[in-house]
């Protein structure tokens, strides 16, 4: 009897469990139902995801286009310590700059800049990339504006309103440059991301040509440089706003939703578009599963996350391409282009000549894009340092062996530009928002940004004294040996980031470059033990 009890309760047990379990079915199968039925339709009307990707890519590329506008203020500030320092130091005004406090002038926004990358790397996961954009805009026009209203009573007063203004400058430069191309390499398709985080050096390219224009035209009222800059930054300023948040920086706050539209707006979607797109489901599994790596842990200490290797091994690498870069004479090119055509003997000119350089440097940087999708970015960088090489020791024998070419200065100034521009002059900045992770890459990247503009301040300041106790015919040759150092680092030392997705760079440093090749092999011996 008990038996026959004991098998009827079991009995209806089982039945209330497949009960249960019919309903939940039904339940689940209404769900998903009614997503296969959504994701069906749309792929019987045509509409694929294929179909939204030159939306996407419009969306994308107009959207770091926005953000880089208010950059060209960085290439402004670089720029105009070339085209105001023989207004600001000639001696026949009653108020003027000596020769040491123009040197202070024309590099003392660099030494402002790592002020602004240890700042940005502190707020940048915190505040948000479009935030900081704001942050940036507003700082360059209070900056140009103290630059505008400088008082002109006295060389001292003079000279301390100015440092004060190129120091607020140099930091809004130093923490401008980081959120770009990290919300560019954030929000594009892999295969653009190349292309657009060269926004930013399009972006200062043109603004240093712009400088050199208006330095030609306008060449000894800087004041009026400043109000021009003021306006442009007010205007850059109100278009901050339409920029979207970086789906990326929305997760990392648990703002789910609000990430999930952010992907589908940049992936091509419109918002009246209800259908599920299996291709953006998973991608954005993908990425949540990223940010979300580590969560629920204390986040540790930076100091603490600079142990691991996908870390430390980029920041080291980051650390040596910037100071290779900035010693090798780029920045000190730029800072004193009019200056550096007088001393490298040319017959045009020398603000013309500064025209040329900027012009031909945002050419090349217009063409770079297409090139690094082709080529990569170590065939370039290496193509860029023979170049720089070359170019700066024909300078330096022209005059070490009296040569006397009246075209050679000019052509190797230009060609110099060029070739840099390929490579060493945008490169660093460019893969700087794509070579540390996620839970890195806001402190990471500021950090080695930081670095870079002191090496850059450093270079800067020393090349008025270089020139009188090298000469100028050895400092050429000096940028030259700098040169030929930075070729062999790229070429022993630089990854290739072609193609390559962020969690790919990633598993690279932490694995090493074998690591992919390796799990392949290993699968294809599990797939031969299986069979």
């Amino acid at each position: 009897m008990s038996e026959e009890v004991g098998s009827k309760l079991l009995n209806n047990h089982n039945n209330n469990v497949l009960e249960r379990g019919h309903k939940l079915d039904e339940h689940l199968l209404s769900s998903e139902g009614e997503r296969i039925q959504i994701v069906s339709s749309s792929l019987k009307s045509g509409k694929t995801l294929e179909d939204k990707r030159s939306r996407a890519v419009f969306r994308q590329i107009f959207m770091v286009f926005l953000a880089n506008l208010g950059c060209m203020s960085n290439g402004l500030g670089l720029g105009v310590p070339a085209v105001t320092l023989e207004a600001l130091t000639n001696q026949e005004l009653p108020v003027y700059l000596t020769k040491d406090q123009g040197s202070w002038y024309a590099s003392f926004a660099s030494i402002a800049c790592p002020i602004g990358g240890i700042l940005v790397s502190c707020f940048l996961d915190k505040v948000g990339r479009r935030n900081s954009l704001y942050i940036t805009n507003v700082m360059s026009i209070i900056g140009w504006g103290l630059m505008a209203v400088a008082v002109e009573s006295d060389q001292q007063t003079l000279f301390i309103q100015l440092l004060v203004s190129r120091f607020i400058v140099g930091v809004m430069t130093g923490i401008a440059v980081v959120p770009i191309g990290v919300y560019a390499a954030e929000i594009c398709y892999p295969s653009l991301r190349g292309s657009l985080t060269l926004g930013s050096s399009i972006s200062i390219a043109t603004g240093i040509s712009v400088m050199y224009i208006l330095g030609y035209f306008i060449r000894t009222d800087w004041k009026l440089i400043a109000i021009i800059v003021v306006c442009y930054s007010s205007f850059c300023l109100m278009l901050t706003f339409f920029l979207p948040a970086s789906p990326n920086w929305l997760l990392s706050k648990h703002r789910v939703e609000e990430a999930r539209r952010s992907l589908r707006y940049f992936r091509g979607i419109n918002k009246d578009d209800n259908t599920i797109y299996p291709e953006i489901e998973e991608e954005f599994n993908k990425l949540e599963k990223l940010c979300r790596r580590g969560e629920g842990v204390k986040k540790p200490p930076f100091l603490s996350i600079l142990k691991v290797p996908e870390v430390y091994k980029p920041l080291l690498f980051m650390f040596g391409f910037f100071f290779l870069q900035q010693f090798s004479g780029i920045f000190v090119v730029i800072t004193y282009a009019v200056q550096i055509s007088l001393e490298a003997g040319v017959t045009i000119d020398p603000v013309l000549c500064a025209i040329f350089v900027g012009i031909a440097r945002v050419i090349t940087t217009l063409v770079m894009g297409p090139m690094l999708d082709k080529f990569g970015r170590r065939p370039l960088t290496l193509f860029s340092g023979v170049g720089m090489t070359i170019c700066m020791f024909l300078l330096a024998c022209n005059s070490w062996f009296n040569w006397n070419l009246s075209q050679l200065p000019v052509t190797c100034i230009i060609l110099y530009i060029i070739t840099s521009t390929l490579g060493f002059m945008t490169l660093p900045f460019s893969m700087n928002s794509e070579i540390f992770p996620q839970k890195a890459r806001g402190p990471a990247s500021g950090l080695s940004v930081c670095f870079g503009f002191l090496m850059g301040f450093t270079i800067i300041k020393l090349y008025p004294s270089m020139v009188d106790n090298l000469g100028k015919d050895n400092l050429f040759g000096f940028y030259g040996a700098v040169s030929l150092v930075a070729l062999v680092y790229v070429y022993f030392l630089m990854p290739e980031t072609k193609g390559k997705t962020l969690q790919e760079i990633e598993e690279y440093f932490k694995y090493g470059k074998h690591h992919k090749q390796d799990v392949e092999m290993k699968d294809i011996f599990i797939a031969k033990d299986t069979k």
